[in-house]
Parts: C-alpha cells; sequence; structure tokens
C-alpha cells in the first residue's frame, strides 16, 4: 500500500469512527470542507459542502456527488476504527464514497488536465431521501450549474472495482402508505355485535398483494409490502381500529401511479364492503432513478480508461436513491462498483457488520479523475 493510499484508509477511517446522521453532519462536512480548502478547492458550505475547481478556459461544467450520511444501526464490526458514536454506523459506505471523492479531488487538484469546472457535492442525509432536494431546493445547481451529474455507490456480493449501470431506470422508487381503519369494536364473545377492524384489515393485506400479481403486466418489477400491523385489540376486546404501515417500489413514474390508484380502489371497496371507514395517505420519499444515455456511455469508457471491469447494461436495483433528485433535473448516471465477495465486504448494505473496502479507495478515485478528463479533455491547442 503506497503513501497515498495509506492516506486515504487513514481519511475513510476517521469518517467511519465518527458517524453522523442524515442533516447531523456538522463534523463530517468540517471535515470535508477543511481537507478541500487544504487542496486549493473554492468551498461553499450550505446544507451540504460544494467544492469547486477551474481548469483551462472552458466553460463546460459536471457534478460529482457523494453522500454524507450515516445510519441508525449499532455497528458489530470486529476492525480497530468502530464507531465512536454508539448506535450509529457507516452501514452503507458513505464514508468509503466521501474519501473516494476527496482522493479524486486531490489529484485532480494536483494534476489539472482538464479544461472545465468540476462541482464537487458532499450530499447529506441520503437515506432518508431528502438531501438531495434541500441541496436542490437551496440553490445549488442555480449557484453552480453543471451540465451532467454522476454519483458512485459500492455493490457488495460484486467483484472489486467492477463497475456496472445501465441507461433509463436503474434506481426503483419508495413510496410509504398509511391506511387507517375505524370500525366498531366489543367483546371477543360477539364478534357479530361490531365490526371487528383486524379481520378488515387482514382482508386488506391480502387483497394488495393482488394489485401487482393482477394489475400490473409480469415483470414489471413493482412490490407493495404491508410491513406494520397495529390495532387497538385487547386480549379478549376485538379492535374498533386498525392501521396498516408499509412500503411500495417501482420502477417506473406510471407503475407507481397506477399502484396508487388500485390502493386506494382495494381501500375504498373492502370498507364499502365491511361498513367500516377506511383512509389512506400515500407518500413518495425517492422517485425513480433514472440515468442518461450520454452520461451512461461516458461512465463506461472512463471505467475501461481507468482498467476496470464496465457493464452498461445491468439488471435495475430494487432499492432507492436520493441521487435521483439531481439526476432528474440535469442529465446524470448513478454507477455501482463492485465492494467484493468475502467477509464484511460481502455483507449486505445496512448489516452491522458489514464494511466498505479501502481497496477501492484508489480505485474509485482514479475512475473519478478518468470520467473528468473525459468529459472536459483538455484544449490541444
Amino acid at each position: 500500500m503506497d503513501k497515498r493510499h495509506q492516506e486515504l484508509v487513514a481519511l475513510r477511517h476517521a469518517f467511519h469512527r465518527n458517524p453522523e446522521l442524515g442533516f447531523q453532519e456538522l463534523r463530517t462536512k468540517a471535515r470535508i470542507a477543511a481537507h478541500l480548502r487544504r487542496l486549493g478547492i473554492e468551498v461553499h458550505e450550505g446544507v451540504g459542502v460544494v467544492g469547486i475547481l477551474k481548469a483551462g478556459s472552458g466553460n463546460r461544467a459536471i457534478g460529482l456527488r457523494a453522500d454524507m450520511d450515516a445510519l441508525p444501526i449499532t455497528e458489530k464490526s470486529a476492525h480497530g476504527y468502530v464507531s465512536e458514536n454508539p448506535g450509529v454506523m457507516h452501514a452503507c459506505g458513505h464514508d468509503g464514497h466521501m474519501t473516494m471523492l476527496l482522493g479524486a479531488a486531490e489529484s485532480l487538484a494536483r494534476d489539472s488536465d482538464f479544461d472545465g469546472t468540476v462541482v464537487f457535492l458532499f450530499q447529506p442525509n441520503e437515506e432518508h431521501g431528502l438531501g438531495a432536494r434541500a441541496m436542490i431546493d437551496e440553490g445549488v445547481l442555480e449557484r453552480f450549474p453543471v451540465e451532467e451529474v454522476y454519483a458512485i455507490h459500492n455493490l457488495p456480493g460484486a467483484p472489486v472495482g467492477q463497475i456496472s449501470t445501465r441507461p433509463g431506470q436503474i434506481c426503483a422508487s419508495e413510496s410509504l402508505f398509511e391506511i387507517a381503519i375505524t370500525g366498531k369494536g366489543g367483546h371477543a364473545s360477539m364478534p357479530h355485535v361490531g365490526v371487528d377492524a383486524i379481520t378488515v384489515g387482514a382482508e386488506l393485506v391480502l387483497a394488495l398483494q393482488t394489485i401487482v400479481s393482477r394489475k400490473l403486466a409480469p415483470g414489471a418489477g413493482a412490490v407493495v409490502s404491508v410491513t406494520e400491523f397495529l390495532t387497538d385489540g385487547q386480549r379478549n376486546v376485538l379492535p374498533g381500529r386498525a392501521t396498516l404501515k408499509g412500503d411500495v417500489r417501482a420502477r417506473l413514474p406510471e407503475d407507481r401511479q397506477a399502484v396508487e390508484g388500485f390502493m386506494r380502489q382495494v381501500v375504498a371497496g373492502v370498507a364499502a364492503t365491511h361498513g367500516v371507514t377506511a383512509t389512506m395517505n400515500f407518500n413518495t420519499e425517492f422517485i425513480e432513478t433514472i440515468n442518461a444515455h450520454g452520461p451512461v456511455e461516458a461512465v463506461v469508457r472512463a471505467a475501461l480508461a481507468a482498467g476496470l471491469e464496465a457493464d452498461g447494461n445491468r439488471p435495475p436495483m430494487s432499492f432507492s436513491e436520493d441521487f435521483a433528485h439531481f439526476s432528474a433535473a440535469v442529465p446524470g448516471c448513478f454507477l455501482l462498483m463492485g465492494n467484493g465477495t468475502e467477509g464484511p465486504h460481502g455483507q449486505p448494505l445496512h448489516a452491522a457488520d458489514y464494511d466498505f473496502n479501502d481497496a477501492l479507495l484508489p480505485i474509485g478515485a482514479a475512475f473519478w479523475s478518468a470520467l473528468v478528463k473525459d468529459r472536459l479533455p483538455a484544449r490541444k491547442d
């Protein structure tokens, strides 16, 4: 491991020891801003941290995003840099994402062999789908306009450094729903006297599953999951109220909208059948992440230029990603980089014993630099 790799590892471990939840990334932001300033990069602090690096006389600009927040998870790792913030952990690799981008910033600041502007976007609160929108609402794309925007996410279970992406939809949307049922509770021995809300809720749980199996085209990739079933019942008391909560994933906006419509029909129909009142809230937390063709092609070229294996037409992912708001505003590409297949590096994202692979740090930094030089090639006078 060379000196620069060691420095990146030390930086990543410092981020890992000091994880912070969404919109609480105060120490993280301060560390990033100080690091960028040491590199001579112009820094702007707001909801997130923005670094501006210009070279040559070109007026093109691209954005590179890294997420900063951690998760409310108690770490169960055995390494020597475990979280020092109890109950909070970098279990999704955002510590590595930040470090790779800072490594690229250092390389590009030292060797500015490009023509244009690189906007380094360090985003808070990705995990709850709020950070990208907060930065956009704050005016980041108006103050620092970019023509394209890119983001990397590590992928456990894939070979180290393998790049994969796809044009079109790459990550699903996530919508949360809540259904409140009001019936008439009563004694468990006399169910005919009231309208048992738990029975109505149970019927709804099953009926909602017919939306994906019978209302959408096979292979649509939508998922409807009821994740909570709450009632006011007791040991011998039939509940008069029940609440169902859950999660919907969809690959396309039209499928997401269709699922919501069918859900409302099912809820209204079951409620009318049993003579109860039922209301439903449906809130989309993450929109679908859509990649543009040109940026995807650029990612594949840059990966090959950096000596990496690249797949430009991988299957879409079922998870959701806050980067969707950036790529909805300007053409962009969200890409995945293999984190390894063994040990903590192969554990699922959000697992308490997952760990970002330090071997990726120079690989990711080199990829970012290759991408910048592909999109902002130096002028040959």
